[in-house]
């Protein structure tokens, strides 16, 4: 593991020595809840406000404080944050996409996560008062580009 000096202790990976590329990284995930809180969400009448612009806005500042909240993430100088809603009105469940790029030395993956979970943890809290049931998950990695280990996308089975 890179994280790990010869003695065992942590540290930050010196990524002082690679070639500087276009990385770009896709992270969905889902929070699920009663019918008529999305019902409520679409309409509009949350009465903290719009929980989409709120949530897309928490997700981009999230995203750019990424090192700030993992500790081993470099600091990056992020060229674009994108988050989409999808909502599935039937099945009370709203899809979490978020596009993180750079032109860096290391990757977004960290960034494009943590966007889609403070995504989440903002429209649990914008809901919260008209419902408790609400559940945050299946955060994952979705795609990823650039750098030496190359791409990656998502098995349909995985």
């Amino acid at each position: 593991l890179t994280h790990f000096d010869s003695e065992g202790k942590a540290i930050m990976v010196d990524v002082g020595d690679k070639q500087a590329t276009s990385r770009k990284a896709l992270a969905c995930g889902e929070i699920r809840m009663q019918q008529a809180t999305l019902k409520r969400i679409m309409d509009r009448n949350i009465e903290k406000g719009d929980v989409f612009g709120i949530a897309r806005i928490a997700g981009i500042m999230a995203a750019k404080q990424t090192s700030s909240l993992i500790p081993l993430c470099h600091p990056l100088a992020l060229t674009s944050v994108e988050l989409e809603f999808t909502s599935h009105i039937d099945e009370g469940c709203i899809e979490i996409s978020a596009t993180a790029k750079v032109n860096g030395q290391t990757g977004v993956e960290m960034e494009a996560l943590t966007a889609v979970s403070v995504a989440a943890l903002t429209i649990y809290d914008m809901c919260k008062a008209v419902d408790k049931l609400m559940v945050i998950g299946t955060i994952r990695l979705q795609e990823k580009s650039g750098g030496k280990s190359g791409d990656f996308i998502r098995p349909l089975d995985a």
